[in-house]
């Protein structure tokens, strides 16, 4: 029986390795591979007598088995015994050579198998092998195969064959004709000689230690013959590439003079395959074996070939490599491992062969060679020792090369040079030299091009950087070669671009030799044969650079630490000061990136560092050489202008630190007679060089500008002739203004006390000198643009030097007129409508300074000057966002220079009329129709109140008259178009206001309240809504109107009516809304005139929408319902439905007076209920139902009560009638699903839809909902209506579908944020009980059911009434009501859990008769039973209980298989409750029950429907007290927790598990359960079912197999091996595989 049966398990899975699923076939492979670690020996011979008796059966499938029979024979060699050893190889053997044609894949298998059998049973796998490999007849060549991998898996089994082997193969090879055989022997060849190299390297683990590579020499010469002088000769690429392979591990084979024999030919043999293979890794690869087998016997052969050898391997290394391509590198590092070999032996020839190619016109040969210098370098030191003077030599010529791959390869060399001691020799340091040139080559030059191979990672630039430093910092013998030769470095300009890298190595190199010798100079200038920068040029080069500290990867940080280490070489006495103050530099620097930092801040940093510098020093003749070191230098930076702009600076910091006055006039002059007066940067840097020479030597500085203005060299480009030559007079214009600059920089920086005697006489009578030509005695207006800024900017410093000076109050300065009238001028001379240069904005900042001075201006002069600038700034057209950023940059500044200039004029007429003045000048443009003109104009009158307030002194309590005038100009443009008028309008305000409360003589830190609500309105006038604005403007009229004196308030209307007629309309209905608000807080003279505004605003209202208009006409109506309440609610009622927006509006007007509210709503729900909600009526004569119309009144009495509810005054009189409201409205929302409007009212509807005011959804049902919400907000309830709109209550409402549901929901809401208004409403909600409308009867229930689900129910003692109405109507017509009836007795659960127990019998009975309810034909009334059951049972008495247990059970039990998920998860789930009351009381007759259901439950788990599988998670964790097995309850506890992933396969195996060891009686009864769903209509139920039989299996004993019946239960499997769903095929071969346990 055991045998036939693992056989018939065999069968049935072999015959399912055709499924055509590939996972299906991988799962019967894995069942067959367990079958076969179950019973081997069985298994194999199952197996090998069905691939015999199925001969027929396709390859692929019998390359499925053979793979098994792999894995079984790999696991099991050790169980094998010899005969069934035997029948597999036969089997193997047959399988491998049945075709006779190649079938790569089944033959492959079959050969496996007999490669794992002879990892044991080498010998009989050798007699069958060799019984196929029979002299003279040509084998198979998988025969051949298997010998070779044979060779490889078991070295010392199969070596002491491979004599004979060889003896017998040699014949063949000369027999063997199709490309494929010889492959096939090659590699075999291949594999014997390596694994006998394998065996002669490990003689001492051989089991034969006398075996000699002397053995196989004859054999394998024999076979190296045919291979090299017949086989390698064929067409066929992959045999000659085979060939190949295989010469290399058999030239060690080889006799000694046999192999010096054949090299002559061998070597150009193999050579000549480069020429025939694209890729020749294994050319190269056997290349390397062949010389190294030539080398290890001494070969002489070598020296001849060479030349040839040479030639082709240095053609590989020229191939360009790919990085990506693994097989080209791998080539590449074959071949250089030849080149390493060649050099070992023939270090002369191979030099003399490679050193003349660095001389190639090519490339590729070029990088090449280097590459293989670098190599040889690096792998053949000892041989190339002697070499290193020829080897530098040799590479002076490739420094020269000007490609970047050529370069990137000679820095390598250089690399690889100097860790093996190169650079020591003479010529290592045009190396070095090198290395830094390619340092500070650009990186934009770097760059590869669009077609370049260079990636940018590997650019020259970076590969060198990092050599130096990798060289500086870890080839210690290189130290002393780079230090201090690299300082050499610092000041040429051509490697500026090297200055971080070199910065970084020389700071490494001193700390080194600091270590060393700590208080030793680090530079020796007596060695250095005057090569070695001055401590003067290192200081300035350093200095100078880091000007522009992110340049060149961080030069200013290298720079700063470099000066740091040299402390002690440049002065002896830095070393402490140096010390603390560079790392404050340097911190600076970490905390800024180039974007953020401050270059004007950092300079001034840097010039700070160096006057501490020259203080500490204070050595004159040191400061003397810096001075002229720094002059030197400064030709050099004409291509860097910020660095030379800095120079500059340096030079007049190091000036001004000199003692010798003929030091600093001969510099100055050497600097006025070299710069480079056409470069603006140069102006600059030569100004500021002047201006902090004056600082300390303020005489000399101007003596030496005066000189030079009266000097040749000045005057040599002045000429009358000289006025037709354009670029001439261009270049002394520019000389003209270096010089008026440097004048400003003189009088900007110079000691104060000193400068205003010399202002007028000295500086700016120069200044004009130089920018008033005269020709002839003519005076000649300039064109140059340059020199007008030039001298704006000096009058500008001029006159702010004497602005800040202490004397400034008793100046006369005497020039001020001509110099405003001057800048005035240049102002004028601007285009009005563009902004292209600073000019005006210098101008204007100067006229400011110029204004504060005395004496003081005429009228007419400020007048002049306010309307000029004014007219110059203002107009110009504003720049796009973001187009140009310097253009906008510009604008502003020169915005904040006209600010100062009007703030530095008010300041000069601090009172109301001055005031009055400086707004007037700005009226016409705060007036203007250009938006950004009124910007600008708002924004000067908001600066200049804001000015006058802050600066704001009353000596006596005296009017602000013109306060009416001005807020009235003001405050409509706080609703302007533009958003930035808007915020500067209130600003304007609010300045004013506080400004009339200083006046009325408050103090200037006091705070009024009402005036800071101006602040907080500000973001109300951030949005564009016309509507935000109007009301905002509305506040800030009552503002206003709190804080206006009352003479002031005519002058404040009349001028608001003005502004009416405003351009811009939202300006004029802010008038408008400003003006009613000031009306109706300033008197009640309104009233008196309420009829004619009526009136009025009734014809607004039909002649134009203006929205002033609109708010009149709310007044309007509240004043006549408060005397016509009943006819206007009438007349209003009659309007057109739907109403439009201006009925609505008027609706909403009744809700003003709460009193009038409860009136006016009482009165619309009379008009609600007083007619039935709809009419039946069929549309076509042969309709199935009819269709249900709304009437008319209740509908408009519907829209009118929502439309007076939205008004917020209306929430007293919702609270009043609150139950009424919500108890009619819900009802209305019932009686109106699906209900429609009536025809007419449908064609309004849809063309209402379509227009651009839209109103509300006259839509009956949805009207009744809108009503509702808008009611229980006002009633206070916005918790309920937040909580409905989050759940989508609100629609459910609207369908029949989810009516019901919305209900509960309201109903729960209701609860929980409504509680106290319950009673009422229920009490309202009870009377509708008997309505004749189903509808109403179903909502009613709905609501009064949830509210038993909440608590509320206790606290407000409605329990007992709420039950004795619902039992009432258990006996309803209607099943939703019955069932709506159980759904609230089961609520009882949740909110009365202690009064279940009270009323148990009674809710049982209810339920139990849900579950028997005959008339609902869709058994949802027993759903709900159920349900609700399962909430009950916990907290009912188990007394009550006990009777009804069973036929709980019983009744529930078909529910596990229903169709519907919802009736399976709730019989699953009751279930699991049953069992959960049971616990530890449990009857035999209820665990009958328990027992039979374990199976689906277990099953289920897989159900498709989650909440499924979730009650079938619960329901076992209930069952597992109940079996009385602690390890199965605690299993289901541990995987089953809700919301836990659950790993089925693995859950299931322990349940089975603990099953079959506690319970194994329960087997068949299971398998026969499981066997039912293998018919399942679930697909994954299916694919359980069968796994739920197979973990049974594993775990129970093989005694109880008698249990289950193997015949039906293997039949079963064999028939899902046939299933549709490949899953469920996949678990029926797992099965099968798992039963051979009861074999």
């Amino acid at each position: 029986m055991t045998e036939s049966y693992v056989k018939k398990l065999s069968t049935i899975l072999l015959d399912a390795v055709t499924d055509k699923d590939p996972l299906v076939q991988e799962q019967v492979c894995s069942a067959l591979c367990a079958l076969g670690d179950s019973q081997p020996e069985e298994a194999l011979r199952a197996w090998e007598e069905y691939l015999r008796q199925h001969g027929k059966l396709a390859h692929p499938y019998r390359t499925m088995i053979l793979r098994a029979m792999e894995v079984v024979v790999s696991n099991h060699i050790s169980e094998l015994d010899k005969d069934m050893a035997r029948a597999i190889i036969l089997l193997a053997s047959s399988e491998m050579t049945k075709a006779k044609e190649l079938v790569y894949d089944w033959q492959q298998a079959a050969s496996n198998v007999l490669v794992a059998v002879g990892k044991r049973f080498i010998g009989r796998v050798m007699e069958e092998m060799l019984s196929k490999f029979q002299p003279g007849i040509l084998p198979h060549c998988f025969v051949v195969q298997t010998l070779a991998n044979l060779s490889v898996s078991n070295v010392f089994g199969m070596v002491p064959f491979l004599t004979s082997i060889l003896n017998t193969m040699l014949p063949m090879l000369g027999m063997a004709k199709h490309d494929t055989m010889r492959v096939v022997f090659c590699c075999a060849l291949q594999h014997f000689s390596e694994s006998t190299l394998e065996y002669l390297a490990n003689l001492d683990q051989a089991p034969d230690p006398t075996v000699r590579k002397d053995a196989f020499a004859t054999d394998i010469f024999s076979a190296y013959h045919i291979l090299f002088h017949n086989w390698l000769q064929s067409r066929e690429a992959k045999l000659r590439l085979a060939v190949v392979e295989a010469l290399g591990p058999m030239s060690h084979l080889l006799p000694s003079e046999k192999l010096e024999e054949q090299l002559p030919k061998l070597l150009p043999g193999v050579l000549a395959l480069y020429r025939k293979h694209a890729e020749t890794f294994h050319v190269s690869k056997s290349l390397g074996q062949i010389l190294e087998a030539a080398v290890s016997v001494g070969s002489r052969t070598l020296e001849v070939q060479l030349d040839s050898l040479l030639a082709a391997l240095h053609a590989q290394v020229c191939v360009p490599v790919e990085s990506s391509s693994p097989v080209v590198m791998n080539n590449q590092k074959e071949v250089l491992r030849c080149f390493t070999v060649l050099a070992c032996c023939l270090p002369d020839r191979l030099l003399s062969f490679l050193l003349p190619k660095l001389d190639a016109s090519n490339e590729r040969t070029r990088v090449g060679t280097l590459q293989v210098l670098r190599h040889i370098i690096n792998s053949a030191a000892a041989q190339m020792e002697v070499k290193k003077p020829f080897i530098l030599s040799s590479l002076r010529l490739p420094l020269l090369d000007t490609n970047s791959k050529v370069k990137r390869a000679v820095v390598q060399v250089i690399s690889a040079m100097a860790h093996h001691g190169y650079l020591e020799q003479p010529g290592g340091e045009a190396m070095i030299e090198y290395i830094v040139q390619q340092c500070a080559l650009s990186p934009e030059t770097e760059r590869p091009g669009p077609d370049s191979e260079d990636p940018t990672a590997n650019s020259v630039r970076a590969i060198s950087i990092s050599t130096l430093y990798l060289v500086s910092t870890t080839v210690d013998r290189m130290s002393d070669v780079l230090w201090p030769y690299l300082l050499e470095f610092l000041t040429p300009l051509r490697f500026t671009g090297a200055l971080t890298p070199l910065c970084k190595s020389l700071v490494h190199l001193a700390q080194k030799r600091q270590e060393v010798g700590a208080d030793a100079l680090l530079i020796q200038y007596d060695d250095s044969k005057g090569t070695l920068p001055s401590p003067y040029a290192i200081t300035t080069r350093l200095l100078a650079v880091s000007s522009n500290p992110y340049l060149g990867d961080g030069r200013g940080v290298a720079s700063l630490r470099l000066l740091s280490v040299l402390h002690r070489d440049i002065h002896p006495l830095l070393g402490q000061r140096w010390a603390t103050t560079i790392p404050l530099l340097l911190d600076y620097l970490d905390e800024y990136t180039e974007e953020s930092l401050s270059q004007k801040e950092w300079e001034e940093k840097l010039l700070m560092f160096l006057r501490d510098t020259l203080t500490v020093v204070s050595d004159n003749t040191w400061t003397c050489q810096l001075s002229l070191e720094m002059c030197k230098q400064l030709p050099c930076y004409s291509e860097t202008p910020r660095e030379k702009n800095f120079l500059y600076k340096c030079i007049g910091t190091t000036l001004g630190a000199t003692l010798r006055k003929e030091v600093v006039r001969e510099h100055l002059q050497e600097l006025l007679e070299t710069a480079r007066y056409q470069e603006e940067a140069e102006r600059e840097g030569l100004a500021h060089c002047f201006g902090i020479c004056a600082i300390s030597h303020l005489d000399d500085t101007l003596a030496q500008l005066e000189d030079f203005v009266k000097s040749d060299v000045f005057r040599k480009s002045v000429g009358i002739f000289n006025i037709f030559k354009d670029r001439s007079e261009n270049e002394v214009d520019k000389v003209k203004s270096a010089l008026i600059l440097c004048y400003g920089h003189v009088a900007a920086q110079a000691p104060r006390e000193l400068v205003l005697a010399k202002v007028e006489s000295d500086i700016l009578r120069n200044v004009f000198q130089c920018f008033h030509t005269k020709v002839l005695g003519i005076k000649v207006e300039t064109k140059d643009p340059a020199l007008k800024l030039c001298l704006v900017q000096t009058v500008c410093m001029a006159s702010q030097a004497i602005c800040s000076s202490a004397q400034a109050r008793s100046f006369h300065f005497s020039q001020k007129a001509e110099l405003v009238a001057q800048m005035m001028e240049f102002i004028r001379a601007e285009p009005p409508d563009s902004l292209r240069t600073p000019i005006r904005k210098k101008a204007m900042l100067a006229c400011t300074y110029l204004v504060s001075l005395e004496p003081a201006l005429e009228e007419q002069t400020q007048a002049d000057v306010i309307h000029g600038c004014l007219h110059s700034i203002m107009a110009v057209v504003p720049v796009p966002e973001g187009e140009d950023g310097h253009q906008e940059s510009l604008y502003l500044d020169t915005m904040h220079a006209l600010e100062d200039l009007l703030t530095s004029l008010l300041r000069r007429n601090m009172t109301p009329q001055g005031l009055q003045i400086m707004v007037e000048h700005l009226s016409p443009w705060i007036k203007s129709p250009r938006g950004h003109e009124r910007t600008r104009a708002l924004g000067l009158s908001a600066c200049l109140l804001r000015f006058f307030l802050e600066h704001l002194h009353i000596s006596a309590l005296v009017p602000f008259h013109n306060l009416g005038l001005l807020v009235g100009l003001f405050s409509p443009r706080c609703a302007d178009l533009w958003s930035a008028t808007r915020q500067e309008a209130v600003s304007c305000v609010y300045s004013l206001l506080y400004l009339q409360l200083g006046y009325e003589g408050f103090s200037r830190d006091y705070r009024d309240d009402v005036a800071e609500r101006l602040l907080t309105l500000k973001d109300g006038l951030m949005h564009p809504d016309p509507a935000i604005l109007l009301h905002t403007c509305h506040s800030i009229a009552q503002i206003i109107g709190k804080r206006l004196p009352p003479d002031q308030l005519i002058s404040l209307l009349l001028t608001m009516f003005e502004g009416l007629g405003d351009p811009d309309k939202n300006c004029s209905r802010a008038a408008t809304v400003m003006i009613n608000s000031l009306l109706k807080e300033r008197g009640n003279m309104l009233l008196e005139k309420v009829p004619e505004i009526v009136s009025v605003l009734r014809s607004k209202l039909q002649e134009t929408r203006e929205e002033y208009i609109l708010q009149a006409a709310q007044h309007s109506v509240y004043l006549l319902a408060s005397q016509h309440r009943t006819a206007v609610v009438s007349s209003l009622l009659g309007s057109p439905l739907p109403f439009d927006s201006h009925t609505c509006t008027l609706w909403r007007a009744l809700a003003v007076e709460p009193s009038l509210t409860t009136q006016v709503l009482g009165l619309l729900l009379e008009k609600m209920s007083r007619d039935v909600p709809f009419k039946e009526s069929r549309a076509f004569l042969l309709s199935c139902s009819p269709d249900r119309v709304a009437t008319l009144l209740p509908l408009a009495a519907t829209c009118a009560l929502r439309e007076v509810t939205s008004a917020p005054a209306s929430g007293s009189a919702v609270l009043e009638l609150y139950p009424q409201l919500f108890v009619a409205l819900l009802l209305r929302i019932s009686c109106t699903v699906g209900v429609q409007l009536p025809r007419n009212l449908q064609a309004k509807e849809k063309r209402s839809a379509g227009s651009a005011l839209a109103p509300r959804n006259l839509e009956p049902c949805s009207s009744a909902v809108d009503a509702l919400q808008t009611m229980l907000l006002r009633g206070g309830n916005e918790d309920v209506v937040q909580r409905m709109e989050r759940e989508g209550a609100w629609e459910l409402l609207r369908t029949s579908a989810g009516h019901e549901e919305g209900v509960a929901r309201l109903a729960s809401a209701m609860a929980k944020f409504a509680g106290p208004r319950l009673p009422l409403v229920m009490k309202e909600l009870v009377n509708s009980q008997s309505s004749v409308y189903e509808i109403q009867r179903v909502t009613s229930t709905a609501f009064l059911a949830e509210l038993l689900n909440s608590n509320v129910v206790n606290d407000l003692m409605l329990l007992e009434s709420l039950l004795d109405n619902l039992a009432a109507r258990q006996k309803d017509t209607c099943a939703s009501v019955r069932r709506l009836v159980l759904r609230g007795l089961a609520n009882i659960a949740s909110s009365s859990p202690d009064k279940v127990r009270a009323h148990g019998p009674q809710l049982l009975t209810a339920m139990i008769g849900g579950l028997d309810d005959g008339d609902d034909r869709h058994s949802l009334v027993a759903l709900e039973a159920m349900v609700g059951l399962a909430r009950l049972l916990d907290l009912v008495e188990p007394r009550d209980l006990r009777p009804v247990l069973l036929h709980v059970a019983i009744r529930i039990r078909p529910f596990f298989d229903s169709e519907k998920m919802e009736f399976r998860s709730a019989s699953i789930r009751l279930f699991g409750y049953l069992n959960k009351a049971c616990h530890g009381d449990c009857e035999d007759v209820f665990l009958e029950q328990v027992v039979g259901g374990l199976a689906p439950l277990l099953l289920h788990l897989r159900d498709p429907q989650a909440p499924v599988a979730g009650a079938c998670r619960f329901a076992l964790r209930m069952c597992g007290p109940n079996l009385e097995c602690e390890e199965l309850a605690a299993a289901f506890q541990k995987h089953l927790q809700e919301g836990w992933s659950l790993h089925f396969g693995e859950f299931l195996n322990t349940t089975c598990k603990h099953l079959m060891h506690h319970f194994p009686d329960l087997l068949g009864r299971l398998v026969s359960t499981s066997l039912f769903y293998f018919k399942s209509s679930w697909e994954d139920i299916r694919a359980a079912a069968p796994m739920l039989t197979g973990f049974l299996v594993l775990h129970v004993e093989p005694e109880h197999r008698l249990q289950v019946d193997l015949e039906q239960l293997t039949a079963a499997l064999q028939l899902l091996l046939k299933d549709p769903a490949p899953a469920v095929r996949m678990k029926a071969a797992e099965t099968l595989g798992r039963l051979v346990k009861f074999a």
